[in-house]
């Protein structure tokens, strides 16, 4: 898969009904949020709705089970595969692994953002040593740099990316709040569309541009009133 290309598009509100039908050629999907905060909840629930399947999913985490959240996805069997750091936090889902009905492919959190900036920024990769003398190293290619090994972990891309972020401007431009930023802020920039749910959006100009933490030209649709409804 290529890294993302550049765009011109002006990014875009969409409706709800509109959103589902960006689902229908997906085949690897990024979700943003890091445990219950920044997940973009509308548009997981839009997703699971949809009749879209088969799915790779790459994730920080997969929540809690009977939850709201991204474990939603996996739940109603949207996916084949899941690439996370953790999912020891849903029963369901880990039944669902001894079972047989998932692959999983754990990588450590860090190298997983890592992962996914590498691809955001057209880089060939990242080295890291986590993973050297364990099972994480079978399969990958090692190198040595100054007589100290490490490991090559390869780009993580995706053809769609949703994320959240608490403010967006009408071309796209985002700030986030706290834990917002651990990985929506990187899969916005790995993904060939990039669908944002805002917790507020307002008119261009409306933010200090010193404040903006995902440029509009990384985003091609806002979700139109995609607060998340209690």
């Amino acid at each position: 898969m290529n890294s993302r290309p550049s765009s011109n598009k002006k990014c875009k509100l969409m409706s709800i009904a509109n959103v589902k039908s960006l689902f229908h050629k997906c085949e690897t999907l990024m979700v943003g949020g890091f445990a219950c905060n920044g997940i973009p909840e509308t548009l997981i629930r839009i997703l699971v709705c949809s009749n879209i399947s088969n799915l790779t999913l790459i994730c920080n985490d997969l929540g809690l089970e009977g939850k709201y959240g991204i474990g939603k996805i996996v739940e109603e069997r949207k996916c084949r595969k899941v690439v996370a750091s953790f999912i020891g936090s849903n029963k369901r889902i880990q039944q669902m692994i001894s079972n047989n009905e998932l692959t999983v492919e754990l990588i450590p959190q860090g190298t997983l953002a890592e992962c996914i900036r590498a691809a955001g920024y057209g880089l060939g990769g990242v080295l890291t040593p986590t993973g050297i003398g364990t099972v994480a190293e079978e399969g990958k290619r090692k190198i040595n740099i100054d007589g100290k090994d490490y490991l090559l972990e390869k780009p993580l891309y995706a053809d769609i990316a949703l994320i959240y972020a608490s403010v967006a401007d009408r071309m796209g431009n985002l700030v986030y709040n706290g834990t917002e930023r651990n990985f929506n802020h990187v899969m916005a920039c790995a993904a060939k569309t990039t669908i944002v749910q805002a917790g507020k959006i307002v008119e261009i100009g409306e933010i200090d541009p010193n404040h903006i933490e995902t440029p509009g030209i990384f985003v091609d649709y806002i979700l139109d009133g995609g607060a998340v409804s209690e």
